[in-house]
């Protein structure tokens, strides 16, 4: 096995740098360029490749340059429940494993190559074209999509469990009775980097999955009303066309705790008691869901955990992980007080 000194000698250090480096000193005042050349000469020589290995990859991860891609701008980053959870999902990995994020990347296709040039690595969150992703960070192993409303079977994702959401929160109002079930959907965009302000429409995945659990229990009662901004405002105004339409359903799934939150001030206002005459479930559990009148069922998103599991995507791919892998992450039905049994 090679010594200490042969090591210092082919990477032109003294013994004792090369000790202290291999030996994870954390007061030594030695440059990553350095210490990359001892780790490189010493893994040549064959000097315990395990723990070399070991000690390489955390002086990578600590060099590591990552970046965050968002279409969203900073105030509706800053204010929307959802990315905020995201986000810190993301930074406290990242401090676990002593990344550094080093980028936040909002605007056109130019300004986000020159951001991303000097990144190893790039968390994408929300949708954005994924080829444009791709040309301004021509690293296709090194970029992980967050909830991106395509399936994109050549890059690492993670994304929410959407058909298994709805299934629980559709399944729950059969439960107690419920058949006339309607739904407030949002509606889904891909954003583009070169034509900023351009959006292509998706099929959204909620609304996908409740005609799904409309179709596996045969109930031909349909009442659909889409809020663009997923909003409370737009709940409210969903819910309003709703009641004016005269369908009477007895139970509603709103796409969002926001737009639950407008749809439960609008029932107020007409004088529907909820949960006696309508039934409703939000999605998210923002911490605002537990606070209404009545306290709001939900679907829990686990949104910090989506961050979480991106870092740690990101990571393995650093690691040498070769095959993209799709990753779902499963929800929770919150039950509170604003569902009850269908009063016959």
């Amino acid at each position: 096995m090679a010594t200490i000194r042969q090591i210092a000698e082919l990477a032109q250090v003294s013994a004792a740098t090369v000790s202290r480096v291999l030996n994870n000193d954390p007061t030594l005042n030695a440059s990553a360029e350095t210490k990359e050349r001892i780790f490189a000469v010493a893994e040549q020589l064959g000097y315990k490749p395990k723990q070399l290995r070991k000690q390489k990859l955390e002086l990578q991860r600590s060099n590591a340059e990552i970046g965050l891609m968002f279409w969203s701008t900073a105030d509706e980053g800053n204010n929307d429940p959802y990315f905020k959870a995201v986000r810190r999902g993301i930074e406290l990995h990242c401090e676990e494993h002593g990344l550094t994020i080093s980028k936040v990347i909002r605007g056109d296709l130019a300004h986000a190559k020159q951001e991303a040039a000097s990144l190893d690595g790039l968390l994408v969150i929300g949708s954005i074209e994924a080829d444009e992703v791709l040309e301004a960070f021509p690293k296709p192993d090194r970029i992980v999509f967050v909830n991106h409303g395509e399936p994109l079977h050549q890059y690492d994702t993670v994304h929410l469990n959407f058909e298994a959401a709805i299934q629980s929160a559709y399944d729950h109002l059969v439960e107690l009775g419920h058949e006339r079930i309607a739904f407030i959907s949002g509606q889904e965009w891909i954003h583009s980097l070169r034509n900023p302000g351009q959006m292509r429409q998706l099929e959204e995945h909620r609304y996908r999955a409740f005609i799904q659990m409309q179709h596996q229990y045969k109930h031909r009662f349909t009442c659909v009303e889409y809020v663009p901004d997923w909003s409370s405002q737009g709940g409210y105004e969903a819910m309003q066309r709703i009641l004016a339409g005269g369908q009477e359903p007895t139970a509603c799934i709103a796409a969002s705790d926001a737009m639950a939150v407008g749809a439960l001030r609008a029932l107020h206002e007409a004088g529907v008691p909820v949960p006696g005459k309508m039934s409703i479930i939000g999605f998210n559990d923002i911490e605002l869901a537990g606070f209404v009148i009545p306290p709001l069922t939900t679907v829990r998103a686990h949104t910090e955990l989506l961050g979480r599991t991106a870092v740690k995507l990101l990571l393995e791919r650093m690691e040498g992980r070769e095959a993209a892998l799709q990753v779902k992450i499963g929800t929770t039905l919150i039950m509170r007080e604003s569902c009850q049994r269908l009063q016959s």
